[in-house]
């Protein structure tokens, strides 16, 4: 639990560093979708916490089923904020792919040069379709029905009267959410950020190609969670995962700690 709340301090620091120390310089799209996506990753693993350490703890003060009830609502918004952590993450992705035109590009890019040609309206709707997709996928986290997501030993545990839907003894949206659609989303921000760094030279190389080993740590530490849960390795899950989150985050830190990137 200690190593968590750690994370969520480097969350909020990170926050702020970006928000604060590039964003406001630089009013650049990039750095604002960069710094709320640890806002969100903050807020998404503070419910986490709870579900994991605090709510268990109310057993005896409330119902079973109230309390098979309250659990849920925290991995709902945990995993909702998860998401919208995502959709940040898609608006780095966008600004990255279909950046805006600059002044030189609009007066020397031949008008004919190509038969289909990104305007600056087309880059932006692009833009929002990233981001609406893992947007809409964690309101269907928070939506969807409990046979879904809830976790087998909550079911035997509370005496839940709740059908769960598995696959292999694990709840089926958990599954794909968390090694079907998250890597899948998330996977093609370290390829972005290693063809950046093979394009680039210099600082930015380097900027690149340490972002693109930060997110790749970032969210294998959040597979392996997911790993040895499945696997019921407690001891595991508890101590490998978060060190392994919190070397990611330093490692992106650096990473974006250049002043050439202002």
């Amino acid at each position: 639990m200690g190593l968590f709340f750690v994370i969520v301090g480097y969350y909020f620091l990170i926050f702020a560093f970006f928000l604060l120390m590039r964003y406001r310089t630089s009013k650049r799209l990039y750095w604002l979708f960069f710094s709320f996506l640890f806002l969100f990753l903050a807020a998404g693993r503070v419910f986490f916490i709870g579900y994991y350490f605090f709510i268990p703890e109310l057993q005896g003060t409330m119902s079973k089923a109230e309390l098979g009830s309250t659990l849920m609502l925290w991995y709902r918004l945990a995993t909702f904020f998860s998401w919208l952590a995502v959709a940040c993450l898609m608006g780095v992705l966008g600004v990255l792919l279909f950046p805006p035109d600059t002044e030189i590009e609009k007066k020397t890019e031949p008008k004919e040069s190509k038969l289909f040609v990104l305007t600056p309206n087309l880059k932006i709707l692009l833009r929002i379709i990233l981001i609406a997709i893992p947007v809409f996928v964690g309101i269907l986290a928070l939506i969807l029905p409990d046979n879904l997501f809830m976790d087998p030993e909550l079911v035997e545990e509370y005496d839940l009267k709740v059908k769960l839907i598995t696959i292999g003894g694990y709840p089926i949206g958990r599954f794909v959410l968390n090694f079907i659609l998250v890597p899948l989303f998330t996977a093609a921000v370290p390829l972005l950020f290693i063809y950046l760094a093979i394009k680039t030279y210099g600082v930015l190389r380097r900027s690149y190609a340490l972002n693109a080993i930060g997110f790749f740590l970032y969210y294998s530490g959040r597979v392996l969670q997911g790993v040895f849960e499945v696997l019921n390795w407690p001891h595991f899950q508890s101590t490998i995962p978060p060190l392994i989150i919190l070397l990611s985050l330093l490692i992106i830190v650096i990473a974006n700690n250049y002043e050439q990137l202002k």
